[in-house]
């Protein structure tokens, strides 16, 4: 994630920061996982546990940094399925078999946007 990121009204804008937001920062996480701060801005989240695993989108009282249009990327590279799940308050919806748990097979590509309190929207290759 870019250093002083989001920026704020008035902070200036330097080259430095704005090549920060041209590349994704790639992280891989090894089993189920809950989304943190981290997360947010440019990252894309790679899953590979062999079994299958869930990604927990927690409240807007965890996720604090993020804001409406805050996008998160995943990719299934393990075997096993991934699911997407709420945590407490939170609502999500996907054009997925199941709307409120989308799941991703393997080396599939998804992402999760926040749209309002509380509230992702997640499409890609999911079902």
């Amino acid at each position: 994630m870019p250093t002083n990121f989001p920026a704020v009204t008035g902070q200036v804008v330097t080259a430095d920061f704005a090549n920060q937001l041209v590349a994704f920062t790639v992280t891989t996480e090894t089993g189920s996982y809950t989304l943190d701060n981290d997360d947010l801005y440019q990252v894309f989240i790679q899953l590979s546990a062999a079994g299958t695993k869930t990604v927990t989108i927690p409240p807007d009282s965890t996720l604090t940094a993020a804001v409406v249009g805050s996008a998160i990327t995943f990719c299934n590279t393990g075997a096993g399925l991934l699911t997407f799940a709420a945590g407490a308050g939170v609502t999500i919806s996907s054009s997925g078999a199941v709307s409120a748990a989308p799941t991703l097979a393997q080396h599939k590509v998804a992402q999760a946007v926040r749209v309002g309190v509380n509230t992702y929207r997640i499409f890609g290759g999911i079902g």
